[in-house]
């Protein structure tokens, strides 16, 4: 087992802070799931897993150098360390390379806050047949929430960082796409671009901070502004259930 000391562990221990992560090019993935589809990725520079972890999953870990439960959540950031973790290569990739494979559907994510919530937002992406999430600030998508509530997904899909809103907007226009922005007095409401079989084109779709939406900017530069309609009583949507309510919209008329 390694000691806590351990140079190696102590390194990885330092990717739970967004400025060592940068410096690094490196992150943490932590779960079976997010582990397996690193590895898959061949991304994985180093796995980490307890005693308990590697008995549960024997072949996901015959490389990992064993540590300590105390150690496997000195590497995690959530409640529930899952003794398994892996240090992995960033795999973000550029703007226009993303874009440069021709996507049909796209997600744009506008200063998201919630680290929860913009994994889940990728996992949805990714499961809908999203070819690019692209992150125009907001949280890391490298930071250990994220990663997880991806569930792997962040290694599937093109995932771009650190380019302004109105940058992406302009390439992905000039890419071909359609730039659909979502806010809760869009202009256009989404049942009817649905009816109208309007969603066929290669799209961007635009999903802002859970407290505060996009910003005016965004949504003035976007092609239109959609609502996702509330047909009960709820006052709104979460963001990864309107992401979920578009993106699969588009993904069915896409698919047709």
């Amino acid at each position: 087992m390694l000691s806590s000391a351990n140079a190696r562990l102590a390194a990885a221990r330092r990717l739970t802070r967004r400025p060592a992560r940068r410096e690094a090019g490196r992150f943490l993935a932590e779960g079976a799931q997010a582990v397996r589809a690193a590895l898959a990725a061949d991304a994985v520079v180093e796995l980490f897993a307890t005693a308990q972890a590697i008995q549960r999953h024997p072949a996901l870990t015959r490389n990992a150098a064993e540590i300590s439960a105390k150690d496997a959540a000195a590497l995690s950031e959530t409640v529930t360390p899952q003794g398994i973790v892996a240090v992995c290569r960033r795999t973000d990739v550029a703007l226009a390379t993303a874009l440069g494979r021709n996507p049909r559907l796209v997600v744009g994510l506008v200063e998201p806050a919630d680290p929860g919530n913009a994994g889940t937002v990728v996992r949805t992406a990714d499961a809908a047949g999203a070819q690019a999430v692209m992150f125009a600030g907001g949280v890391d998508v490298y930071n250990g929430k994220v990663v997880r509530a991806s569930a792997g997904s962040v290694f599937h899909l093109d995932v771009v960082v650190d380019v302004q809103a109105t940058s992406l907007i302009a390439a992905a226009r000039a890419a071909g796409l359609r730039v659909l922005a979502t806010t809760a007095t869009g202009a256009r409401n989404l049942d009817d671009l649905v009816d109208g079989d309007q969603l066929r084109q290669p799209t961007m779709w635009l999903f802002g901070s859970e407290a505060h939406g996009l910003p005016d900017g965004v949504v003035a530069a976007a092609d239109a502004s959609v609502r996702v309609p509330i047909h009960g009583r709820a006052e709104s949507l979460n963001v990864a259930a309107a992401a979920a309510v578009c993106l699969y919209a588009s993904a069915r008329a896409q698919r047709r």
